[in-house]
């Protein structure tokens, strides 16, 4: 077992529905390269309210540092997560079919001053990015996390150094 399975999660990947769960997979494989501990969630600002209120009141006493909120179409999980906690909300707005994620993204990003959710780019982009601004949040006061941070940042370097002719494989 490895230790990201022994140990609390400290990043929380909540999506407003199932269907989330293919953008958001991205931050989880993130952050699962990164040995972050982190837990997936369900839990739609529509749907399913009261667990919404009681998932975003608890977290930071359950050991959540980062939340990192996925949704759709109208999009209000990030915003109402950020509303019931004072952690640090990451907001990936998820392509839609309608608008191309674009409704999800303003949704996210026009929050009111003094509620603010840091929105990052639609889809799989943001999703990982959000990975990696949660990482960045937690190596503020995690030697481990700086670490496996800048151990991703030198491997990205080190595979574009590696192939600066894009006509060779």
């Amino acid at each position: 077992m490895n230790s990201e399975a022994q140990s609390a999660p400290r990043v929380g990947v909540v999506m407003g529905s199932r269907s989330d769960w293919e953008t958001l997979k991205h931050a989880a494989e993130t952050l699962e390269r990164l040995g972050i501990a982190h837990e997936v969630r369900v839990v739609s600002a529509h749907r399913t309210p009261e667990l919404l209120f009681e998932y975003a009141g608890r977290a930071a006493e359950r050991g959540l540092q980062v939340l990192i909120a996925g949704a759709g179409g109208a999009a209000h999980l990030p915003g109402m997560l950020a509303a019931k906690t004072a952690l640090p909300v990451l907001g990936v707005p998820v392509q839609s079919r309608a608008l191309n994620g674009m409704d999800s993204l303003l949704s996210i990003v026009q929050m009111p001053a003094g509620v603010p959710v840091g929105t990052l780019a639609i889809g799989n982009a943001g999703a990982i990015n959000a990975a990696l601004l949660a990482a960045a949040i937690l190596a503020l006061h995690d030697p481990a996390a700086a670490r496996a941070l800048a151990d991703f940042r030198r491997s990205q370097t080190e595979r574009v150094l590696a192939s600066p002719d894009p006509r060779e494989s």
